[in-house]
């Protein structure tokens, strides 16, 4: 018969809870008395954790394991380990080793210390026993923990760091002069050569730098040390230092002004060394943006500047020409594109009224004499941002993609005279006028010529400065006989413009899409190739 709560015996009726509840007290008493018996054998730490795990799910005896293994590896689990107890061993030697294997500070193992079975690899264990057959695994005699957290392979991501580490250690390296290496490397290995002896040389017959070429531009210089015993040197050394072998310099331009004008854009060897005087002695003392830079001359650094100004090339192409790492060119022409900005930036291009006129062409006197300046819109494309504000302020509807914009002005002779900073290709033409400065630089009496686009005659009459645009179409379809006229004679004299840009845009770093560094240096980027093309031949002829 089933015992309830109250239950009749005999006619009798019992209450038989309160005897459950005193015997579940002495059980908890029991277990509690247990536990603090086995606490007071095992010495821990703070920061170590205690799991109680039940040995049989009929008994009432608890077994306090030490929080060994979570300690060590914390993929550990209880409920799928296997523990090996450490003091199980009578081997002192064989204890002291996993001892040293766990790597535990200050502690000290009791009967009751496990190690689970994730420490251990498949040849710890002996052949044949396994759970499956009713047979637990046993660990061989000299079994010794070792896996842990800190001998495990490191992960791909770790690996491709190291990778990165090691490169960036070798592109450093490849600053140093190969041939003060192979010089101090020979000498080094003759010193060698010298201390070993006879002995030494039958051994090594000939001792000396090594040159591997891996690949083209690049080499490779390993000096190996012989690590015999007659040799001093007492351990193998092995200097390898990777450099790359300059395949441009400025001296190879002197007599070669056609290669010259295709990498920088300027006609010869003379010009090239004028240009970078303009810069002035601040150029042979620069304070690069991250870190100096000794690889390179000065007049080297400026040739790597123009060719990526004119052809754009990649940084890592650049590199092996120059041979110096990728992060060196990154470095050159950042800080030489704001130091070009801001030295030819102090220079005032808006010429005088006469020297204007005096160099304008004949027919462009004659027909536009009070002729100021000539502007036109340019834009560059950039690459599209992530930002969507900045997606929207860089879209230009004119070009269906993200742009730069700026306005270019120059004088009726084709001198660069005006070039305003980078805006997003969505600002409109009058709006980077409204910020510039071009009213008040005209004088009096002056004009200035631009296309249809430019609707800015109100922000030019209160200086008395008159603007020659194109006829624009408004309640007619069909213009006069003398609208046409003055239509042409206007279109054929702002060309002028459009050419002046055309030819800046020569240089590639302008027609091919910038990154997002270089976007940043977009106002920089589009002065100085408009600067350059001042020291260029005119385009302009004096007659037209």
């Amino acid at each position: 018969m089933p015992l309830t709560p109250s239950t009749k015996i005999l006619g009798l009726t019992y209450d038989i809870r309160p005897m459950f509840k005193d015997h579940m007290q002495d059980i908890t008493r029991q277990c509690t008395s247990r536990v603090n018996a086995l606490r007071s054998e095992v010495s821990f730490n703070t920061a170590d954790r205690v799991h109680f795990v039940r040995t049989s799910s009929r008994s009432s005896k608890y077994q306090l394991r030490s929080g060994l293994s979570r300690i060590t590896v914390g993929t550990c689990s209880a409920g799928r380990t296997v523990p090996h107890n450490i003091t199980d061993m009578h081997n002192p030697e064989l204890k002291k080793r996993w001892m040293m294997a766990i790597k535990r500070q200050n502690f000290t193992p009791s009967k009751y210390s496990m190690v689970c079975k994730d420490h251990f690899t498949a040849e710890d264990y002996m052949p044949g026993g396994r759970r499956s057959e009713g047979r637990l695994r046993r660990l061989k005699k000299t079994a010794v923990p070792s896996q842990f957290s800190w001998t495990k392979k490191p992960s791909v991501a770790a690996v491709a760091r190291k990778e990165r580490a090691l490169k960036r250690m070798c592109d450093s390296a490849r600053s140093v002069d190969a041939e003060e290496v192979t010089g101090g490397a020979s000498k080094m290995m003759k010193s060698e050569k010298q201390k070993c002896g006879s002995a030494c040389s039958d051994e090594i017959p000939d001792v000396g730098a090594e040159e591997v070429i891996e690949s083209e531009p690049a080499q490779v210089f390993s000096v190996p040390v012989s690590d015999s015993t007659d040799a001093v040197v007492p351990d193998a050394v092995k200097v390898t230092v990777h450099t790359y072998k300059k395949v441009y310099r400025v001296d190879d331009f002197k007599h070669n002004a056609e290669s010259l004008h295709f990498h920088t854009g300027l006609e010869n060897y003379e010009k090239f060394t004028f240009v970078l005087s303009t810069l002035g002695p601040a150029a042979y003392s620069l304070k690069y943006f991250y870190g100096p830079i000794t690889s390179l001359q000065v007049p080297e650094q400026f040739l790597l500047v123009m060719m990526k100004l004119r052809q754009n090339k990649p940084n890592f192409e650049l590199g092996e020409l120059f041979g110096v790492s990728e992060r060196d060119v990154y470095n050159i022409f950042v800080t030489w594109v704001r130091f070009m900005s801001l030295q030819w930036g102090e220079i005032n291009l808006w010429p005088k009224k006469d020297i204007v006129q005096f160099y304008a062409p004949h027919d462009f006197g004659n027909k536009f004499p009070g002729t100021r300046v000539i502007l036109d819109a340019t834009e560059i494309p950039v690459r599209k941002p992530e930002l969507p504000l900045a997606q929207q302020a860089t879209f230009s509807n004119y070009k269906n993609r993200n742009t730069l914009k700026a306005v270019v002005g120059c004088t009726p002779g084709g001198m660069i005279s005006y070039v305003s900073p980078a805006y997003g290709g969505a600002a409109s033409d009058r709006s980077i006028i409204e910020r510039s400065n071009i009213p008040q630089l005209c004088d009096k009496g002056d004009s200035i010529m631009a296309d249809k686009g430019f609707e800015v005659q109100d922000l030019f009459a209160p200086y008395d400065v008159m603007v020659n645009i194109p006829t624009m179409f408004k309640k007619t379809n069909r213009l006069s006989a003398n609208s046409v006229l003055k239509d042409r004679k206007i279109a054929s004299k702002r060309v002028h413009v459009e050419r002046v840009i055309g030819l800046g845009k020569t240089f590639k770093i302008l027609t091919d899409p910038l990154n997002n560094a270089e976007a940043q240096l977009g106002s920089d980027i589009i002065f100085i190739c408009y600067m350059l093309c001042n020291f260029r031949k005119c385009i302009v002829p004096s007659h037209a």
